[in-house]
């Protein structure tokens, strides 16, 4: 075999190499922002949740109590953006160096103070004569309403994104990822885990009434 040959042999296997590592770091680039795409349209539906609960607890529909526990948990979620990074990330590198949709963006306690407006929106919705009265409201009805929408939506963003999440670590975990070190220092990114199921007394979008079965959370 003439040199000339080799040459082009050699080449051809180099230029397949290389086209396969760039197809894998682009995939994992892309992958890396669907993650932050999918965790960015989450925090919304997290937030839309949060506000709709604040609106319910000030509304005065609510008996005192209800109002009380639902308002605080409510502001409790909606100040999490505050401390969306860990101080200690922050003193590291600056807002506009972090990678998008690493593992920096999840908050430390985001799931359970999500978990927590969960069940005090579950236990403020527990009587299906309460639901009925604040349905009786027109200022009401379009609350629980809203509660309804942002929350059918918030789950299925937090199972897209979860998936998102689910993909880039299956593909971090590739040889050739791992032997070239194609995710660079991006962080793993992680799920977002919390209590989720749906209130037993709140019609799902489009139903408006009546109590349907709870789903498990994703």
């Amino acid at each position: 075999m003439r040199w000339s040959e080799i040459t082009v042999y050699v080449t051809i296997v180099l230029a397949l190499a290389l086209w396969r590592v760039w197809v894998s770091a682009s995939r994992l680039d892309r992958l890396h922002r669907k993650v932050g795409t999918s965790r960015a349209v989450l925090d919304a539906q997290l937030v839309r949740r949060a506000t709709v609960a604040a609106e319910l607890a000030t509304s005065g529909l609510l008996d005192p109590v209800s109002s009380v526990l639902v308002g605080e948990a409510a502001w409790a979620a909606l100040s999490t953006g505050a401390s969306e990074l860990p101080a200690d990330l922050l003193t590291l590198v600056g807002p506009d160096e972090l990678p998008v949709g690493g593992a920096a963006l999840l908050a430390v306690d985001r799931g359970g103070i999500e978990s927590e407006l969960s069940a005090t929106l579950r236990e403020a919705l527990d009587d299906p004569d309460e639901v009925s009265a604040l349905r009786a409201d027109p200022a009401g009805d379009e609350l629980v309403d809203l509660l309804a929408s942002s929350w059918y939506r918030m789950q299925l963003s937090r199972r897209f994104y979860n998936e998102a999440v689910a993909q880039t670590s299956r593909a971090r975990r590739g040889r050739l990822v791992r032997l070239l070190r194609l995710a660079g220092h991006a962080p793993e990114p992680r799920s977002l885990e919390l209590d989720d199921a749906w209130p037993e007394n709140l019609g799902r979008p489009g139903t408006r009434r009546g109590p349907v079965e709870s789903t498990p959370s994703g």
